[in-house]
C-alpha cells in the first residue's frame, strides 16, 4: 500500500527557520546543528520529522516559542508576498501604459504613411494624364508626321505610362484600405462574365511570356454577391501574379465551382516557381517582395496580394493559399451565391 502524505503544518511553510531562531537568540548555532543532526537521524529511519519537533524533543525550545517564531515568519512572508504583488501590479501597469503608447504611436505613423501615399498618388495622377494625352496625340500623328522608329519609341512610352498608372491606382487603393475608407458596393454579379473578362485582359501578357491562361467554369454557376469592380481587380491581380511567376510553357487556370447551395469557389492555379512554406505569410505584407534584392527579376510594388486579401476579406470571405516550391501555387476564396 502507498504511504499517506504527511499532514501539512505551519512549520513546513517556513524556509530556513533554524537560521531565524538563531538570529532571534532563542538557541545557539551549536544547538541548531545538534537539532539538525537529530532530525536527520529520524528522517534516515523513515520518519517524517521536522526541525521544530527536534528542538522541542531536545528541550532546546518550548512549544510557545516555536509557535511564536512560526507566526512571525508567516506574517513576514505574507507581507513580502503582498509587497511583491504590489510591485508586480505596478510593473504590469507601467508596461501596459508603455505598450499602449507604442501602439498609439504606431497607429499614428501608419496613418501618416497612408495619408502620404494617398496625397502623393493623387498628385501623380494629373501630370501622368498629361503625359498619356500627349503621347496619344504623337502616336496618332495629330501633332505631325513621325517615323516608324519614333512611333515605336512612343508606344514603348505608352506601355510604361500604363504600368505607372496601374501602380498609382494600387497605391491609392492601398491608402484607402489602410484608413478603412475602401467602400464596397455589393451587388448581384455575373461572376462568369468577370472571369471571362479577366482572362481576355491577361491573354496578351500571357502570350508574350509563353504562358497559357484559361478559364475552367462549371455549368450553372449562379450569380454571386460582390463588388464587381473590386472582384474584377482581384482576379486581374491574381492572374497577373500567376503569369509573372510562371515560366514559359506553364499555365495559369482560373476556375469557378459551386460548393453546396450557398457558395461559389474561385480558384487561380499556376505552375510557377511557388512559394517557400515558411514564407507564405510574407506575400501579404505591403511593399514587400520575397525577392528583395536591388536587381529583382520580378517587378511590382509588393502591394498586389496585400490588397487582394483585404478586398476578399471585405467581402466577408477568406483567401486561402497553398503552394509547393518549384511546382506552383493555388489561391482560392469563396463568394456568397445569390439565387432568384
Amino acid at each position: 500500500m502507498s504511504q499517506s502524505l504527511p499532514k501539512l503544518t505551519p512549520e513546513m511553510l517556513i524556509p530556513r527557520m533554524g537560521e531565524y531562531i538563531v538570529q532571534k537568540k532563542l538557541i545557539t548555532e551549536e544547538q541548531l546543528q545538534t537539532a539538525l543532526a537529530y532530525q536527520q537521524e529520524k528522517v534516515a529511519r523513515g520518519e517524517h520529522y521536522l526541525l521544530g519537533q527536534a528542538l522541542m524533543d531536545l528541550n532546546l525550545l518550548d512549544r510557545d516559542a516555536l509557535d511564536q517564531v512560526v507566526t512571525e515568519q508567516i506574517i513576514q512572508l505574507r507581507s513580502a508576498l503582498q509587497s511583491s504583488n504590489r510591485n508586480l501590479d505596478q510593473r504590469v501597469k507601467e508596461r501596459t501604459s508603455e505598450l499602449n503608447e507604442a501602439l498609439q504611436r504606431l497607429s499614428e505613423l501608419s496613418k501618416m504613411k497612408a495619408n502620404f501615399v494617398a496625397n502623393i498618388s493623387h498628385e501623380l495622377r494629373t501630370p501622368l494624364t498629361h503625359v498619356k494625352g500627349y503621347l496619344e496625340l504623337l502616336v496618332t500623328g495629330s501633332l505631325g508626321v513621325i517615323s516608324e522608329d519614333q512611333r515605336h519609341a512612343l508606344q514603348v512610352s505608352q506601355r510604361a505610362t500604363t504600368k505607372l498608372e496601374s501602380m498609382i491606382e494600387d497605391l491609392i487603393m492601398f491608402s484607402l484600405a489602410s484608413r478603412g475608407e475602401m467602400s464596397m458596393k455589393l451587388d448581384k454579379v455575373d461572376i462568369r462574365r468577370i472571369v471571362s473578362l479577366a482572362v481576355t485582359s491577361a491573354s496578351n501578357k500571357a502570350e508574350e511570356r509563353g504562358v497559357q491562361v484559361r478559364a475552367a467554369i462549371s455549368e450553372n454557376i449562379p450569380m454571386v454577391q460582390a463588388d464587381p469592380e473590386k472582384i474584377g481587380w482581384v482576379l486581374n491581380q491574381l492572374l497577373d501574379n500567376g503569369i509573372k511567376f510562371t515560366p514559359s510553357g506553364g499555365s495559369v487556370v482560373i476556375a469557378l465551382q459551386e460548393e453546396g447551395h450557398n457558395l461559389v469557389i474561385l480558384t487561380v492555379t499556376d505552375t510557377g516557381i511557388g512559394i517557400p512554406l515558411d514564407r507564405l505569410k510574407e506575400i501579404f505584407e505591403p511593399f514587400h517582395q520575397l525577392d528583395g534584392s536591388s536587381t529583382r527579376h520580378y517587378g511590382g510594388t509588393g502591394l498586389g496580394l496585400s490588397l487582394v486579401r483585404q478586398i476578399v476579406e471585405a467581402h466577408g470571405s477568406l483567401l486561402d493559399v497553398q503552394s509547393v516550391q518549384g511546382k506552383g501555387s493555388i489561391f482560392k476564396f469563396p463568394l456568397l451565391a445569390v439565387r432568384e
